[in-house]
């Protein structure tokens, strides 16, 4: 993604943007976690970005007081072939993320794996449920304060 087409972003939504940062030729755009379904409309509908496929939907523990977790977006534009990544920082005491279903179907699984592994929540979802893990499960594996060596007798295990 060009430097223009994020001020063509910033343009069409001011304030949504929180901050854009480039490194090695990727782009990453943070927004605000209440206009993510807004950004990707406009990202999706706008026809100078043409931003028609999300590519993966995955969290982050990044293990820090404030805004602990992020839910990023790797997307893809078919019609000018490149790539853009979305970042929303989920503070710990407000796990919930709008769903970006509505927007990209394809993002459905990918948001199910992320509340399964993270406990982070996509708000309006369609069938938010676990997708690995039982749903009686209490935990969350991929966060960093999560054992290693995970938490004995939390799963029953089948008998042989």
């Amino acid at each position: 993604m060009s430097r223009e087409d994020v001020d063509r972003l910033q343009a069409l939504l001011p304030g949504s943007v929180r901050a854009v940062t480039e490194f090695r030729g990727d782009t990453t755009v943070t927004v605000r976690r209440e206009d993510i379904v807004r950004v990707a409309q406009t990202l999706r509908d706008d026809p100078g970005l043409a931003f028609d496929m999300v590519i993966d939907v995955l969290g982050v523990d990044m293990y820090r007081p404030e805004e602990r977790f992020e839910v990023i977006y790797n997307l893809y534009s078919l019609k000018y072939r490149r790539y853009l990544r979305l970042k929303v920082p989920v503070d710990e005491q407000d796990l919930t993320v709008p769903t970006v279903t509505g927007v990209w179907p394809g993002a459905n699984w990918h948001e199910r794996e992320t509340y399964d592994m993270f406990g982070i929540i996509f708000a309006g979802h369609p069938d938010l449920r676990r997708l690995y893990l039982p749903e009686e499960f209490e935990y969350y594996p991929l966060r960093k304060d999560f054992p290693t060596m995970g938490i004995p007798d939390s799963l029953p295990l089948p008998r042989r």
